[in-house]
């Protein structure tokens, strides 16, 4: 697992994710999944629509998961 991805879902981030953090962590993974910390300029549609729709998937995530315990954001 990459390193620089923190955990974004409460006790562990206090408040909810922002949306900068969560591309933050899509752009940690696909950089990691992929090799490239910055990808050749033919490469560079395909590595922004994976970081698109990893942001995108792990916002829905962090918007339907139930934690246990935790209390219900205001």
């Amino acid at each position: 697992m990459c390193r620089s991805i923190k955990t974004l879902r409460p006790p562990a981030l206090p408040e909810k994710a922002t949306d900068d953090e969560i591309r933050a962590a899509a752009l940690q993974y696909v950089r990691k999944v992929s090799g490239f910390r910055a990808p050749a300029a033919h490469n560079r549609e395909v590595f922004e629509q994976a970081v698109d729709a990893v942001a995108a998937a792990t916002a829905d995530l962090l918007a339907h998961i139930e934690v246990r315990g935790a209390r219900a954001a205001s």
